[in-house]
């Protein structure tokens, strides 16, 4: 019969492994303990790992991102831009960015093709190629550049593409980002740092092993997946395979074979089958009470499909309609609350349910420590969800 988990032990071992309930003393060990950041959200990046650090800064972020370079942000899961450690970033381009490159790739082809522009597209597949050669030359050429700068130099990268056309919806646009989408899902270049202040999305290019000399190590897809799976189960296992396949964006059998490649163990979450590590079965002590207030996108929820067992009732809230998850409040391993930055700065925050006197007081004195945090900076979300929009009002 399969060893049965509490959620209260998944709870602490969510508190103590994402260094929410246990400060971690350096960037370095804060990303490791969530395997990687969100960076779709600039912004999201430093109050994540702000959120997780004994002393936080935001020099300290951009120093092991711009100047130490050991973290990386790059491509990865499920289309998605993160920070990671170099290890971990080979992993993701072998076992993740690689599938979504060569996907990304063809539907770019067909989308040239279908424009009607013969005269300048005649061949997709080659002009492509052809393209993405050039912009990497450009970049060499220059040591770094803007996605402008790129589109000096390589004048097709300003082709126009017609999407939806004949919807509510249909748009008009250059094949730049997607040109350099692929690029980057190609570990050919690297976003580095933005141009202006840590919430940017204006990144300066360089090429990747320039950026991180040498490169990334190079990985088996196969066996860069097995070792991801491992990270992944260390950081958020136990937990149902379909999670482990929705944060991956793996298929069925991708996953399957990864954790193939592993000593796992079936366990039983209040009735729901899962796999750990056969190593990590052994209790993990419950925390002292905390309390953190999480960005958007941060990685502890976006970490699992399956949110029911910290989340309660609280999604409708609390999400967009994308799936997008807003500023969190937490509470001993549960999402009790929302909060949200005002023009002004004030932090205003909700709690969801009743926690009793003393978590609310711990509350309040972890929302003046926000608004210190971000002194005169200004942050709003790139994906706006109800609460947030209605504190942030």
């Amino acid at each position: 019969m399969p060893q049965q988990i509490s959620t209260e032990q998944r709870r602490a071992r969510l508190a103590v492994r994402h260094h929410l309930a246990a400060p971690a003393a350096t960037v370095a060990e804060a990303v490791a303990g969530i395997v990687a950041l969100h960076a779709t959200d600039p912004a999201t990046v430093h109050l994540s790992a702000s959120a997780r650090l004994a002393s936080p800064a935001v020099s300290l972020v951009e120093q092991a991102l711009y100047e130490d370079r050991s973290l990386l942000r790059l491509l990865g899961m499920r289309r998605t831009v993160f920070v990671t450690d170099l290890e971990t970033a080979a992993l993701v381009q072998a076992g993740c960015a690689a599938d979504i490159l060569v996907k990304q790739r063809k539907l770019l082809e067909q989308h040239l093709a279908q424009q009607g522009h013969p005269e300048n597209v005649p061949e997709p597949a080659k002009w492509l190629a052809s393209v993405e050669a050039s912009v990497e030359e450009a970049l060499r050429a220059r040591g770094s550049a803007t996605a402008q700068q790129l589109s000096e130099d390589e004048p097709r990268l300003r082709q126009q593409l017609r999407m939806a056309a004949g919807k509510p919806y249909e748009a008009i646009g250059n094949v730049t980002s997607r040109v350099l989408f692929l690029l980057a899902a190609g570990g050919r270049m690297a976003r580095g740092r933005p141009r202006g202040s840590w919430t940017s999305t204006q990144y300066v290019w360089h090429p990747l092993d320039e950026w991180v000399p040498g490169g990334l190590r190079s990985w088996d897809p196969e066996e860069a997946r097995v070792e991801l799976a491992r990270r992944w189960l260390r950081a958020y296992g136990p937990a149902p395979v379909s999670d482990l396949r929705w944060w991956t964006g793996w298929t069925a059998g991708q996953a399957k074979k990864a954790l193939a490649g592993l000593p796992v163990a079936e366990v039983d979450l209040d009735g729901v089958a899962a796999v750990a590590l056969a190593d990590d079965l052994d209790p993990v002590p419950a925390p002292d009470p905390w309390v953190a207030f999480l960005p958007a996108l941060d990685p502890t929820p976006m970490g699992w499909q399956d949110r029911d067992w910290f989340l309660g009732p609280h999604r409708p809230a609390l999400f967009d309609r994308s799936g997008n998850i807003g500023p969190t409040i937490w509470s001993d391993g549960r999402v009790v609350g929302g909060w949200a930055q005002r023009p002004s700065g004030e932090i205003a925050w909700r709690l969801l349910e009743d926690v009793g006197g003393e978590v609310t007081k711990a509350v309040e004195v972890a929302a003046e420590r926000c608004a210190e945090w971000f002194g005169e900076v200004r942050a709003v979300p790139r994906f706006r969800t109800p609460l947030e929009r209605e504190l942030s009002a």
